[in-house]
């Protein structure tokens, strides 16, 4: 019986890591992918303004 109490630990984090692999992949794309994309985009944009040097 000690084998099984030595196997569980990695079979349970194995199907955690399964579950979050299967929840990242499902929530790429979909209706919600342009808003996610637009506020990213913003997002980049607001930090290379505040890196350019203000002019004049």
């Amino acid at each position: 019986m000690e084998y099984v109490s030595a196997l569980v630990p990695p079979v349970v984090m194995a199907a955690f890591f399964i579950g979050l692999i299967v929840t990242i992949v499902k929530s790429q794309g979909g209706d919600k992918k342009a808003k996610e994309d637009a506020a990213v985009d913003a997002a980049l944009a607001r930090a290379e303004a505040a890196r350019q040097p203000e002019a004049g």
